[in-house]
């Protein structure tokens, strides 16, 4: 049918840069709102960042003038600029979709995002 898969998680210390991606395969008309979540032990599934299939963007406002989201339409993939770290950034990041012509959306397995000294 149709995955989800994120990558580019990983170890970085405070102030540094990652860049996750997430990419969407299988039978796909298009896709459409696509988002990046986060999650730690314990505690619910936060939106970190959304766009539309024309690119308007909406973000956390912990996470605003740091992190940019954006999408290649024609890859049916998804990134997520992470820029100046901090710990309370740490977390497992999820990628959602929705994605046409299916109903509801769909959700990736989760990449670890670590920021420690």
């Amino acid at each position: 049918q149709v995955q989800l898969v994120e990558s580019g998680g990983g170890l970085v210390q405070p102030g540094g840069s990652l860049r996750l991606s997430c990419a969407a395969s299988g039978t796909i008309f298009s896709t459409n709102i696509m988002a990046w979540y986060r999650q730690t032990p314990g505690k619910e599934r936060d939106l970190v960042a959304r766009i539309t299939s024309d690119g308007s963007t909406n973000y956390a406002d912990s996470v605003k003038g740091r992190f940019t989201i954006s999408r290649d339409n024609a890859k049916n993939t998804m990134y997520l600029q992470m820029n100046n770290l901090k710990p309370d950034d740490t977390a497992v990041y999820y990628c959602n979709a929705r994605i046409i012509p299916y109903a509801g959306t769909f959700w990736g397995q989760g990449t670890q995002v670590t920021v420690s000294s």
